[in-house]
This record gives C-alpha cells, sequence and structure tokens, in this order.
C-alpha cells in the first residue's frame, strides 16, 4: 500500500506523491487508474506526513516515471526499496493524479523544479533519483543542479543525443491513432500490447503498462493525461542533446538500458564515459519499459549499485 502526500511544485501546480510503507503480502490486480496504489489520509499539515511518522528508512529515494508514465508504475520497485529506505514515487505534473492545468508550463525547468521541491519538500534529501526515459533526464537534470541534494542517479533508458523533428512529428501522429475511447480495459491491453503499429512482436506487460493511466468516462476509456500536454513536454527536450548536463553529473551514476530498449549499447556507454562516476547495466529480455518489462532483472542490475551509494 502506499500513501498521497502532495507535493506544490513549481507555478503552484499541486502534484501527488506516493511514499511506500511496508510492502503488501500480495500484488494487486493492475486495472483501472488506482489499483496499485491507493490514496490515504497523511495525517500531516498541508497534506504532508506528520514527522517520525511511519517506519524509519536509511535514506530516502524518488522514483520518477517517464512520458505518460505515473508513480504506481513504480510499485515493484518502491516495495522492494522500501523495506530499507523511504522510497517515494510522484505523480509529475499532467500525469497520474496530479494537477493538469492547461496554463502549466510543460518546460524542462518546470519539471526539475517539481522534482527539487518533492525533495525538499518531503525530506528525502540527499537522495537517489532513480529514474525512467523523462525522469531519467530530470534525474540527471536536477543532480547538474542541485549537487547537495543528489547522492546517487539511476538513468533508465534515456537517450542524451536529440532526437530530431522527425520523432516529435511520429509521436504526434502516433497519438492520433489511438481508437479512442477504448471500451474496456481489455481493449487497452489489447491494442497496446498486440495491435499498435509500434509493436513488433506481442507485449502484454506494455498493453498492462497502458491500462494503468487510462480513466473511465461516459464514453468508455480515455488516458489520465491530455495528449497535448505530453507533446508539449515532450518537444522541450526532444530538439536538444544533453550531454553536458551529464558531465555536471558529479555523483554515482548507474546507466540502465534493456536490450530491447530504445538506448543502444554505444550510446549508453558513451554516456558512462561522460559521467564522472558513471557505471553501466543491462538487463535481458527487457524493452524500454525495463522496470516493468523484467523485474526481477532490473533489481538485480541496480541493487548492488544502490546498496554501495546508500551505504556511504
Amino acid at each position: 500500500m502506499a500513501r498521497r502526500i502532495d507535493v506544490t511544485g513549481a507555478g503552484g501546480v499541486r502534484l501527488a506523491a506516493w511514499e511506500f510503507g511496508d510492502p503488501p503480502k500480495g500484488d494487486p490486480p493492475r486495472s483501472g487508474t488506482d489499483a496499485v496504489i491507493p490514496a490515504q489520509s497523511t495525517g500531516g499539515r498541508d497534506g504532508l506526513a506528520p514527522p517520525g511518522s511511519g517506519p524509519e528508512r536509511t535514506s530516502g529515494v524518488l522514483l520518477l516515471h517517464g512520458l505518460m508514465g505515473r508513480a504506481s508504475h513504480w510499485a515493484s520497485t518502491a516495495r522492494w526499496l522500501s523495506e530499507r529506505h523511504r522510497a517515494v514515487a510522484l505523480d509529475q505534473r499532467g500525469h497520474g493524479q496530479s494537477e493538469k492545468p492547461p496554463e502549466a508550463a510543460f518546460t524542462r525547468e518546470a519539471y526539475v523544479e517539481d522534482a527539487e521541491a518533492a525533495l525538499e519538500q518531503l525530506g528525502l534529501a540527499p537522495a537517489v533519483l532513480i529514474g525512467h526515459a523523462m525522469g531519467a533526464l530530470t534525474a540527471w537534470q536536477l543532480a547538474a543542479k542541485r549537487p547537495d541534494l543528489v547522492r546517487g542517479v539511476v538513468i533508465c533508458d534515456m537517450r542524451a543525443s536529440a532526437l530530431g523533428s522527425a520523432s516529435q512529428r511520429e509521436w504526434a501522429d502516433w497519438f492520433k491513432s489511438w481508437p479512442l475511447p477504448f471500451a474496456t480495459l481489455a481493449d487497452v491491453r489489447k491494442w497496446f500490447g498486440e495491435d499498435d503499429p509500434w509493436v513488433e512482436r506481442p507485449n502484454p506487460s506494455r498493453g498492462a503498462f497502458y491500462a494503468e493511466v487510462m480513466q473511465e468516462s461516459p464514453d468508455g476509456w480515455r488516458p489520465v493525461f491530455e495528449p497535448e500536454q505530453m507533446l508539449k513536454s515532450r518537444e522541450t527536450w526532444v530538439y536538444d542533446a544533453h550531454w553536458e548536463e551529464l558531465t555536471q553529473v558529479r555523483c554515482p551514476a548507474l546507466v540502465v538500458r534493456g536490450l530491447d530498449g530504445e538506448l543502444g549499447r554505444a550510446e549508453a556507454q558513451e554516456m558512462v564515459r561522460v559521467l564522472p562516476l558513471g557505471e553501466y547495466a543491462e538487463v535481458a529480455d527487457a524493452g524500454h519499459l525495463v522496470h516493468y518489462d523484467q523485474p526481477e532483472g532490473w533489481r538485480a542490475a541496480i541493487e548492488p549499485f544502490l546498496d554501495g551509494v546508500l551505504a556511504r
């Protein structure tokens, strides 16, 4: 189980953070929007947990999902982390149960400031940041900006190279291809796991991943996010390379890729070379959704790194 803690992000945007305590005896089903991490009252002032509440943790870990993701995608990781550490997953602006104001900024600066605010308001710092895709970029940009808040970074399947305008057009066309609304969650799982033109072979975990970001509406199932806000978020980083910021990350950093993911081995190893304290790991039989595709392989890849960083 997890409890919701409200965080105020950049520009006053209200963000939902989820603190994971003792892991439950069994995993709840992955269906609907709140099956994995139902909200509970925090009992603290302004939505913050009262001092000293909950089990003691030796250190803080902030988990940052990728574009279109949500905090519940980290549930499996957060549960084993919470056995020894204070693990908090953040629904980033425009995602999950965080606010999605039409006038809000969806810039790189806003995302980084949100993560910075979460670390400070939750009392997690100095923390390890674990990020997937866009969340990984946020993690290393924050580590470069505020080294005092970050003791280690895990970068999961995020490229440092510019992706370019063609990539952004492909994403815009992809969103338009979604057969919205979906009649049932089973239809969601089938389309994203089998029928989506971007799927090379059947991938049930991909279907489950997208089922978690759908909510029921009067006419069927639709995403909890606004696709236009996702494109705005993406266009703030796809046109630029981010190698220079990697050189500014002074804490230990682990670059993780799935063998079938979007980050190629050569680029990943160059990222490790550029990072002052970079390390490398890869997970077999995993695609872009490394931590979701292969949770056991993911744990085996990152746990030794975390043990080393958090023991310091």
